[in-house]
């Protein structure tokens, strides 16, 4: 059974009966489900996923003034449910499992209270941290304050700044693809010329993501996540050849045609989602001209590359 179905069990076998017999003048207003850090939030868990950082339980989230009345209780009632397996922990790990404050829960992931509210708020928060801000599942929020905000992280991306990332990573995708990675090649440098892939698979993930609307998880979930995705899914095999494919003297013939396959499905996407009105092959012209398209003038002043 996955994590979240295992969670999703417990909390219904247990936890529900818990709220709605200790805590009844409360129970809509307590949001639970299970979210944030760790594989099974994503459903990307497996059998090797349960060695560590692995414990059986649930969320729930509460406002501060819940907090005030019933938090310490109800984590104590939460403690005291059968949970049985306890799992490893490594020396950053921080379960999320438990009561929380719904503030102290977002302020993890993006600074603030809740969603950002400011363009540059929305510039500054990783992606990854968004992601894990939306994953997971929600059980119950008959308020609808938790969920309220998670709508607005998953949805609410002024449409300027999601502009400003694409074009910076559209140029990156150029220089390090494009033009750096067969140069480095040329000149030998074999570490060079793989760091410069690296950066370019970076950015074309992150791409696609936006592309999508979707907010990227970190390194080692993206392709993995990108498999599900509605929007260029493919992208994920050729991308994962770059990283891992050989760079003998065919080996780089190939790599190369693959970026500019990439690319080449990059600038399709820009067209059709009228991103970019040009038809150069080359993408930091595509980039600039997503600069031309941005309203906002603070963020079209903004470097090519910021973001």
């Amino acid at each position: 059974m996955k994590g979240l179905d295992e969670a999703r069990t417990f909390y219904e076998e247990y936890g529900r009966d818990m709220i709605h017999e200790r805590f009844p003048e409360y129970e809509g207003r307590i949001a639970v489900g299970l979210a944030g850090h760790g594989s099974e939030c994503f459903g990307f868990d497996d059998e090797l996923s349960r060695d560590h950082d692995f414990p059986l339980g649930f969320c729930l989230w509460i406002d501060a003034e819940v907090d005030r009345r019933i938090g310490v209780a109800l984590a104590r009632a939460y403690r005291a449910l059968p949970i049985v397996r306890a799992a490893e922990r490594s020396a950053l790990a921080e379960s999320g499992r438990g009561v929380r404050r719904i503030s102290d829960f977002f302020r993890r992931y993006t600074g603030s209270d809740g969603a950002p509210e400011s363009w540059q708020q929305w510039m500054s928060v990783p992606s990854h941290a968004l992601a894990e801000a939306t994953n997971g599942e929600v059980w119950c929020d008959a308020q609808g304050s938790f969920t309220a905000i998670r709508e607005k992280l998953l949805h609410g991306m002024p449409e300027d700044v999601r502009k400003k990332k694409l074009a910076a990573r559209c140029v990156i995708m150029a220089q390090a693809g494009q033009y750096n990675y067969p140069r480095c090649i040329k000149h030998g440098e074999q570490g060079a010329a793989m760091l410069a892939m690296t950066e370019f698979v970076n950015a074309a993930s992150s791409a696609v993501f936006l592309l999508n609307r979707r907010h990227m998880p970190y390194y080692k979930w993206q392709l993995r996540a990108m498999r599900s995705l509605g929007r260029l899914p493919d992208m994920a095999d050729a991308l994962e050849f770059l990283l891992t494919g050989e760079n003998d003297g065919g080996g780089v013939k190939l790599k190369s045609a693959v970026v500019e396959d990439i690319c080449a499905a990059v600038i399709r996407e820009l067209g059709q989602q009228h991103l970019s009105c040009g038809n150069w092959d080359y993408l930091e012209r595509h980039a600039f001209d997503i600069m031309e398209h941005i309203e906002n003038p603070d963020i079209r002043a903004l470097h090519i590359m910021e973001g």
